[in-house]
């Protein structure tokens, strides 16, 4: 029975490649649109700060689809991204010398107790995905403001090393580039060549029928929410260090840019089919539309 799914899932796979070229065209000849329009568009300089700007979006993306193959969908990634973010812009105002490993970790961590938090509701009280992630939403907000007492955290309460954890670069690439390239690296072999992987696909395919065929589908749903809040913890502490600040409404709405990333990507939203390199695709089209916007 779950090799059918699997089969099946598969199938839908190699259909998305398809859209994922035509996608790919769709973006060059926008680009050249947008060059026509603005002669400094397909400049080094311009293409790299689109690249950078645009790899926070795509590692939560990666989280999203995940969330969104299993039929859920999660609202509260901005929130925990500001809890993130405001809890280790507050940790290195504190302490200056702490590691920027640590820092990372730590952000994490955050993000992935948020996760595994909205997920149980969702996995162990069977609590609709939409209103779970709304109510957690507004409690990681809240949770926010009591942290940080409504205050914000600015450049200069932030280390050096803190900061270069998004603009430093390693080999000529962009810290934040890197990470991002990493995490695709992982998701993908990830979501192809392991069992749990392809089990994600399986219970978003068809619920009922990965649960007859003997997956646990309620482990599965809270995996993949708590992968989406660590990349959440993750993307708040690229975050804060990338533009120097860490306010209470950090990330407000941001959740819509990446559900649009998904959607963009061919990522459906009834579940059951996406691929890391169509959320590559979706992010890089938003933004291109964002950079070519006034």
């Amino acid at each position: 029975m779950e090799e059918k799914i699997v089969d099946k899932t598969l199938l839908s796979v190699k259909i998305f490649h398809f859209r994922e070229l035509g996608l790919l065209g769709f973006i060059i000849i926008l680009a050249l649109l947008v060059q026509m329009r603005n002669a400094s568009f397909l400049t080094l300089e311009n293409l790299n700060d689109l690249i950078i700007n645009t790899a926070i979006l795509s590692i939560l993306a990666v989280g999203m689809m995940l969330v969104i193959v299993t039929r859920g969908i999660d609202l509260s990634i901005g929130a925990t991204l500001a809890l993130s973010g405001m809890i280790t812009a507050m940790a290195v105002s504190a302490n200056p010398g702490l590691s920027p490993l640590l820092l990372i970790l730590i952000g994490t961590l955050i993000g992935l107790v948020c996760g595994s938090l909205l997920g149980f509701l969702i996995s162990k009280w069977d609590i609709l995905p939409i209103i779970a992630a709304l109510g957690m939403m507004n409690v990681f907000r809240g949770l926010t403001f009591i942290v940080s007492k409504g205050k914000w955290i600015s450049a200069y309460q932030m280390s050096p090393g803190f900061k270069g954890i998004a603009t430093g670069s390693i080999l000529g690439i962009n810290n934040l580039v890197l990470i991002a390239i990493i995490i695709y690296f992982i998701s993908y072999y990830f979501i192809n060549y392991t069992r749990t992987g392809r089990q994600i696909y399986a219970v978003g395919s068809n619920p009922d029928s990965a649960k007859i065929s003997g997956i646990n589908t309620k482990k599965i749903l809270l995996l993949v929410y708590a992968i989406m809040g660590a990349l959440a913890g993750l993307a708040g502490v690229l975050w804060v260090s990338r533009y120097a600040s860490a306010q209470n409404d950090t990330g407000m709405g941001y959740e819509m840019n990446v559900i649009a990333a998904c959607v963009l990507g061919g990522v459906s939203i009834a579940g059951g089919s996406g691929k890391v390199s169509g959320i590559i695709l979706g992010s890089l089209l938003l933004g291109i539309l964002n950079n070519a916007l006034p």
